[in-house]
């Protein structure tokens, strides 16, 4: 019996009075034949693909969606308590051509053109017309046919996500293929797909391996060229590693923090510091990760998005001194804008560009923090998420990552201990003192303040009013009384 997926049990017998032939392809099958868990169901049809989702939709009693009238596919929204496996996404598609035989030769790689019958439930089942059994059988990865990348040049980024996730190698005639691909990415790749298969490519266990290929394989400078623009920018201690190597760094750094945040285990000497300081927020910290911010990005796949951009300024502001030390002054500003029109053209939702501009804008600032000589005050913590808001928790994290990824480890016991006390001041006056010193409410509101200082709605207004805010964040107004008396010494004289 194959490792499908449960809820193909419970559509079997609403698709087997269909008029045409239903098959399960591409992924699904190939893990299915591993024994791997997928997250995603693909069918095809002869024809009518749309009316089945919604038929079928209607049956289920779920959502369902047009993904694509011309191509005839459609989409089912399958709630995550469904399943065991967390199914979200159900899609049927038309045949990609007149036959399942022709479908099946448009598709990428020989692994993912398999197909079985909806109702099937064994390996003897596959259909198989590329040798894909044959290649899952030896870990390869192969084209199916010459033009199979160049027809679709986003499958050459999906190669590198195959590679990371199933540990398999391209053929050298795929490789080739794949090389050859980087220039057709510009133009014949919409921005969405290239951002779909990026955040899919980040969201696997080992993402620093699949942007390294990317870069070896000279798709990075086509795909995201500001990326590949830090690959040989040296870097002065206390980094042992120019500014591409240590973006890997921090990524594969970033992998074991969330690891930790989740509860799994973590083999690092520094995991158990990092453990006893996450431990009291882990519920709160996944529930900020696996938020769905506008557009369906998820919180957790941002947060690597900022890892993959957070130095992205420095190329641009690299100066070299007499005494040959580098400084990259201003690279955290310069990264968010840079991050931002790369996101913009990626088409990322507003809120999902301004999570990741606002992350790579405060990268340095948990660091700064850690090199005063006492922990950060409550007006310093609201000031911080004053500026980053939610973005503050992913930039507390991705320091770690980035502190971690800088001295291939902890590093001087003093900056690590004082780093790792600012994390913890962060993260705790969020989670629990954030009326008090996040966002305090306001003891006095704008038309309150007019009327006790007999002034007018302006400037000045605003600031009495943000100046309030702080002074309650810092504990120094808390009460009614004491904001009319502060309000009244710090007003400008007339």
């Amino acid at each position: 019996m194959l490792a499908l997926d449960p809820f193909l049990d419970r559509i079997r017998p609403l698709l087997a009075d269909h008029l045409h032939p239903v098959y399960l392809v591409g992924g699904a099958v190939r893990d299915a034949l591993l024994g791997r868990a997928n997250h995603d169901i693909d069918l095809i049809v002869a024809t009518g693909a749309i009316a089945l989702t919604f038929d079928l939709a209607h049956r289920l009693g779920l959502a369902a969606y047009r993904l694509d009238d011309e191509r005839d596919v459609g989409r089912i929204l399958v709630p995550d308590n469904e399943t065991a496996l967390s199914v979200t996404t159900l899609d049927i598609a038309r045949f990609r051509g007149d036959s399942l035989a022709d479908d099946l030769r448009a598709r990428d790689f020989t692994i993912n053109a398999l197909a079985l019958p909806v109702a099937a439930r064994t390996a003897d089942a596959v259909i198989d017309h590329h040798g894909g059994l044959v290649d899952l059988a030896a870990g390869r990865i192969r084209a199916i046919h010459d033009h199979s990348i160049a027809d679709d040049p986003v499958r050459a980024l999906r190669a590198a996500r195959f590679v990371v996730q199933l540990g398999y190698a391209p053929t050298e005639k795929t490789v080739a293929a794949i090389r050859a691909a980087g220039p057709l990415l510009s133009g014949r790749t919409s921005p969405e797909r290239i951002r779909d298969e990026i955040t899919r490519l980040l969201g696997t266990d080992a993402p620093e391996q699949g942007v390294a290929l990317l870069q070896t394989w000279g798709l990075l400078a086509y795909a995201l060229p500001d990326v590949a623009a830090m690959d040989g920018v040296a870097q002065s201690a206390p980094h042992h590693e120019g500014v591409l190597l240590h973006t890997l760094s921090v990524l594969r750094s970033l992998v074991l923090v969330e690891r930790i945040v989740d509860g799994a285990p973590v083999e690092a000497a520094w995991a158990a510091e990092v453990g006893e300081l996450l431990a009291p927020f882990r519920p709160a910290l996944i529930t900020h990760l696996d938020a769905t911010l506008d557009g369906g990005f998820v919180g957790r796949r941002l947060l690597r998005w900022s890892a993959l951009l957070h130095d992205v300024g420095k190329p641009a502001t690299q100066t070299i001194d007499q005494a040959g030390r580098i400084r990259f002054l201003g690279h955290d500003d310069a990264g968010a804008a840079l991050a931002t029109k790369l996101l913009n053209r990626l088409r990322f939702s507003s809120e999902a560009v301004r999570r990741v501009r606002d992350t790579v804008a405060g990268h340095m600032r948990p660091l700064y923090l850690a090199n005063e000589t006492h922990p950060p005050s409550r007006r310093t913590v609201y000031r911080y998420y004053r500026a980053l808001h939610a973005a503050g928790i992913d930039v507390a994290l991705l320091s770690l990552a980035d502190h971690l990824a800088t001295y291939n480890g902890p590093g001087p016991g003093e900056s690590w201990a004082a780093l790792l006390a600012v994390v913890g001041t962060l993260l705790d006056t969020y989670f629990t003192g954030y009326t008090e010193t996040v966002a305090p409410p306001r003891l006095l509101n704008g038309l309150e303040v007019m009327e006790l200082l007999g002034m007018e709605p302006g400037r000045e207004l605003g600031r009495l009013l943000a100046e309030l805010e702080e002074a309650q964040a810092a504990g120094e107004v808390a009460t009614r009384e004491a904001a009319v008396d502060f309000l009244r010494q710090t007003a400008a004289p007339k």
